[in-house]
C-alpha cells in the first residue's frame, strides 16, 4: 500500500459525511492530515482525586463516589426537565445536574449503588456544591480488583484534556472524539525534517510528535511535541522562501554599474550635507546588489525621516548613469507628486535634462499618475519609450498596459504593505530582463517577521536618523478622567502657532459616513455601560465635526482646513500645498497624511481617540512631526481608562521613540495572526504552533537550514516528506502568493 493516502483521506470517509461537512465549513479541515494538524489550544487539567469533604471551589476536581440517589425534575414553568444525582464518598456528599436533552445517558448509567469517577468544575448552587454536567467514568467493581483500579483511577484523574480550536456547531470534545479516530493514520506521516538535522537538534519523530500533542500523558509531552512541530513550520516555510530566492538568483538581468564621474558623483558633490554613516553603508549594500547579474530583490527599512528616500534616489541616478531607467512607485497621488517635487528639488539641474540650463549630466524626472492631463500624459509616455526620462515617478499608473519604457533597470516600491504583489510583478515584466528592485517601508519590522514575511527579500535597515532632526515629545491626555489636560493640548496648539508653527490634528473617521443615523442607541433597557465600553461604541471622532469644533471653539482665530481621503486629488493637493506654503495654521486630517507628507514647519500633532489606531500606525503618525530644526509635540488624546489595555499600548508609544521596539510591543498585543496581515493569507494560516516573536532563533535557524538544504537539493528530490509538506503548504493561491511575493 502507497503510505502518502493516509493523510490525505478525506474526512468524509473517516469520520462521515455529518461531521466532515461542518469540519469543512467551519474549521476548514477536509483531510485526515488538516485534522491531525489541528492542534489542541491548551490542556485542561483533571484536578487530583479530592474527598467531597474537602473540594475546593470553582477548580477543575475528580472524585471516586458511590451514587447515593437519582431523580428526574421538573424546571417550574415545565420548561424542560433536569438530573439530580447525589453522590457519597464517604467523607460527605455532592450534588450533580445534568440538564435537557443530555440527562438520558446518565439516568440510564448512574443508577443508585454504582461507583464512577467524576470530574467537573465545583460549583455553588443554592448554598449547596454541586457540579454541573461532569464528566464521569464507571468503575466496574466486578471487572477491576482493588490494585487495577487504582491504576485507572490515578490514570485518569491526573489526565491532560485537550481544549481544540472549536465552534459553536463542533465543541471541543465533539472535535477530540474525532482525532481519536483518525489518530492511528499519524503513524504514516511522512518526515519533512531531514534526519541530520532532526536528530541534531534532538526532535521527536512526527508521528510520536503528533500523538503527544493529541494525547499527551505528561507536560513533558506537550512540550517535545511543540517544540518538533514549531520546527516543521518554521523550517517548511523557509523552504519554500529558500527556493524562491534560489529561482530568483538563477534569472538573469542587466548588471547596473554606475560610471565613475556621471549623474551620481555630480548629485554628491552637490549635496549640502554628508550622507550618515547608515546611508552610506545601505547605499553600498545597494550598489553591490545592482551590479550582479541576477536581480537584487531588497527590503529597506528606516524610520521616518531617517533618509530613505535620498538612499533609494542615488540607487536611481546609479542605474540612470549606467545607461538604465529607474521607476519609483507610490501607493497615492498626493505621494507621488510630492516624491516628484522633492527629488527634482534634490536633483536641481540634475532634473533638467535636454532643457536649456540643465547640468551635462542631466536626466528627466517625469511624474505619471491617473489624474493627469492627456497631453502631459503623452508626453510622460514619450519621455519613457525613448529613453529620455531616466526617473519615472508614479502610482500603479505605472503599470498599465500603454506604459512602455526604454531599458527598465530599478524598481522601487514605497510603503510595502500598500502595494499588492501582483503590482509589484507587473512592473517587473516592464523589463527586457527582470530589473532589480528595491522596496521601501517606514513600517519597522522585526526582523522575525521580515524573515516570514518577506523572507525572499535581503534586508538593509537604516537605524539612525540624519542630523538636524529634532526629538519629538510624546504625552497621553486623558480627555475622560482629566477634562482639564484636552484644553491645555489645545492652548499648546496655539502656542505651537503663536511662534510661526504649524499643528495636524488627526481623528479615525472623514465624518460624512452613513452611519450618522445610528447614533443614539441606548433608550430604555441599555445596560450601564462601564467607561470603556462606552468609549469604545461611541463612533470615532470625526475630521469634520472636529475641525467644525475647532474653527469656532477652543482654535478660534487660526485658519483650520481638513484633508481626508474622499476628497478629489486636485482639492487634496490644493489643501496639502497650502498647509506646506504656511498658509493654513492647523491641518485636521485623517491617516491620508500617514506616508509621506513633509512639512517640516509643522511641529504639534494632537492625535483623537488615539487607542483606535494601532501602535505602528500612531509611530508613523507622530513621525510627520519634528521634521525641521524645532523639537517636535504629540499629544495622544483617549477617553479610554487609566488601567485600560488600550491606555497601556498609548504609555508605550509615549515612552519610546525606536519603532522596531515599538513593532515588537505592536507583535505582542496583537494575534499571531494578523502579524502576517491579510496579504500574506497565503503562509498566515500555516503558523498553528510557531509565533514569531518568541521563536525569533527557530526561525533564524530554520532559514539557515532551509538555505543549506536548497543549495544542495534544489528540487528536494531525496526529500519526499519535505516536498509533500510544501504542497500542503503552497496550494495554488499560496503558491502564487510566493511567486509574485
Amino acid at each position: 500500500m502507497d503510505l502518502v493516502p493516509a493523510l490525505e483521506e478525506p474526512l468524509k470517509k473517516a469520520l462521515g459525511p455529518a461531521t466532515a461537512k461542518v469540519m469543512a465549513e467551519h474549521l476548514d479541515l477536509h483531510t485526515v492530515g488538516d485534522l491531525l494538524h489541528h492542534y489542541p489550544r491548551r490542556y485542561a487539567e483533571r484536578g487530583e482525586l479530592t474527598r467531597l469533604a474537602d473540594l475546593p471551589l470553582d477548580e477543575h476536581v475528580t472524585v471516586v463516589a458511590q451514587v447515593a440517589s437519582a431523580r428526574i425534575l421538573k424546571f417550574s414553568g415545565g420548561t424542560g426537565q433536569r438530573l439530580e444525582v447525589t453522590i457519597t464518598d464517604g467523607s460527605g456528599q455532592l450534588q450533580l445536574v445534568f440538564f435537557g436533552r443530555g440527562i438520558h445517558k446518565p439516568h440510564k448509567d448512574l443508577l443508585p449503588g454504582t461507583r464512577a469517577m467524576f470530574a467537573g468544575k465545583a460549583s455553588v448552587f443554592n448554598r449547596k456544591m454541586q457540579l454541573a454536567h461532569p464528566a464521569y467514568e464507571l468503575l466496574r467493581a466486578d471487572a477491576l480488583d482493588a490494585g487495577e483500579a487504582d491504576e485507572a483511577i490515578g490514570s485518569w484523574a491526573g489526565a491532560l484534556i485537550p481544549i481544540y480550536p472549536a465552534t459553536a456547531k463542533l465543541e471541543s470534545w465533539k472535535i477530540a472524539k474525532a482525532v481519536d479516530m483518525v489518530l492511528p493514520s499519524a503513524q504514516e506521516a511522512l518526515e519533512p525534517l531531514p534526519d541530520s538535522l532532526r536528530e541534531g537538534r534532538g526532535l521527536v519523530p512526527l508521528p510520536e510528535a503528533l500523538l503527544k500533542v493529541h494525547r499527551p500523558h505528561t507536560k513533558a509531552d506537550i512540550a517535545d511535541a511543540r517544540a518538533r512541530l514549531k520546527w516543521d513550520e518554521a523550517f517548511v516555510l523557509q523552504v519554500a522562501l529558500a527556493r524562491r530566492r534560489f529561482a530568483d538568483a538563477q534569472l538573469p538581468a542587466v548588471a547596473r554599474v554606475p560610471r565613475p564621474d556621471g549623474l551620481l558623483t555630480a548629485f554628491d558633490a552637490k549635496l549640502p550635507f554628508t550622507l550618515t554613516d547608515g546611508q552610506q553603508k545601505v547605499s553600498e549594500e545597494i550598489f553591490d546588489g545592482l551590479a550582479t547579474e541576477h536581480p537584487m530583490h531588497r527590503l529597506l527599512q528606516g524610520e521616518v525621516g531617517s533618509g530613505k528616500t535620498m538612499v533609494a534616489l542615488r540607487a536611481m541616478l546609479a542605474v540612470v548613469d549606467a545607461g538604465g531607467q529607474a521607476a519609483m512607485l507610490a501607493p497615492t497621488e498626493v505621494l507621488a507628486q510630492q516624491h516628484h517635487r522633492s527629488i527634482t528639488e534634490m536633483m536641481g539641474e540634475l532634473a533638467e535634462g535636454g532643457m536649456l540650463g540643465g547640468s551635462e549630466h542631466s536626466t528627466k524626472v517625469v511624474l505619471l499618475t491617473g489624474s493627469m492631463g492627456v497631453a502631459a500624459r503623452r508626453q510622460a509616455l514619450l519621455d519613457l519609450v525613448t529613453g529620455d526620462a531616466g526617473i519615472v515617478i508614479g502610482t500603479h499608473a505605472l503599470i498599465e498596459d500603454k506604459v512602455q519604457f526604454h531599458d527598465l533597470g530599478l524598481v522601487v516600491v514605497d510603503e510595502q504593505h500598500r502595494f499588492g504583489v501582483e503590482q509589484r510583478d507587473a512592473l517587473r515584466g516592464k523589463g527586457k530582463q527582470p530589473p532589480h528592485l528595491l522596496v521601501m517601508t517606514a513600517t519597522p519590522i522585526p526582523r522575525t517577521v521580515a524573515m516570514t514575511v518577506f523572507g525572499d527579500l535581503e534586508t538593509s535597515v537604516l537605524d539612525q536618523l540624519p542630523a538636524g532632526r529634532s526629538p519629538i515629545a510624546t504625552h497621553v491626555v486623558p480627555a475622560a478622567d482629566k477634562p482639564h489636560f484636552l484644553a491645555r493640548a489645545w492652548e499648546r496648539v496655539r502656542e505651537e502657532v503663536e511662534n510661526g508653527h504649524q499643528a495636524y490634528v488627526v481623528c479615525p473617521r472623514i465624518g460624512d459616513e452613513e452611519e450618522q443615523g445610528k447614533k443614539g442607541k441606548g433608550g430604555k433597557g441599555a445596560k450601564k455601560e462601564s467607561a470603556e465600553d462606552a468609549a469604545e461604541k461611541r463612533p470615532p471622532l470625526a475630521v469634520l465635526d472636529v475641525a467644525e469644533e475647532l474653527a469656532h471653539g477652543a482654535l478660534r482665530g487660526l485658519k483650520v482646513e481638513v484633508l481626508h481621503g474622499r476628497m478629489q486629488p486636485d482639492d487634496k493637493d490644493a489643501v496639502m500645498r497650502r498647509f506646506a506654503a504656511g498658509e493654513t495654521d492647523v491641518l485636521v486630517a485623517t491617516t491620508v497624511i500617514e506616508v509621506g507628507v513633509n512639512v517640516p514647519n509643522a511641529t504639534a500633532m494632537v492625535i483623537m481617540d488615539a487607542d483606535r489606531f494601532g501602535v505602528s500606525q500612531l509611530h508613523q503618525l507622530r513621525g510627520r512631526v519634528g521634521r525641521g530644526s524645532a523639537a517636535g509635540l504629540c499629544l495622544l488624546v483617549s477617553e479610554m481608562p487609566e488601567a485600560s489595555p488600550a491606555r497601556a499600548r498609548l504609555g508605550a508609544v509615549a515612552a519610546t521613540l525606536d519603532g522596531f521596539e515599538l513593532s515588537r510591543i505592536d507583535l505582542e498585543q496583537r494575534r499571531e495572526g494578523d502579524v502576517l496581515g491579510q496579504a500574506q493569507s497565503g503562509v498566515r494560516s500555516s503558523l498553528r504552533m510557531l509565533a514569531v516573536i518568541e521563536d525569533e532563533e527557530i526561525i533564524a535557524e530554520a532559514r539557515q537550514e532551509a538555505t543549506a538544504v536548497v543549495a544542495a537539493d534544489p528540487d528536494l528530490e531525496h526529500l519526499p516528506g519535505l516536498r509533500m509538506a510544501l504542497d500542503a503548504l503552497l496550494d495554488e493561491e499560496r503558491e502564487q502568493y510566493l511567486d509574485k511575493g
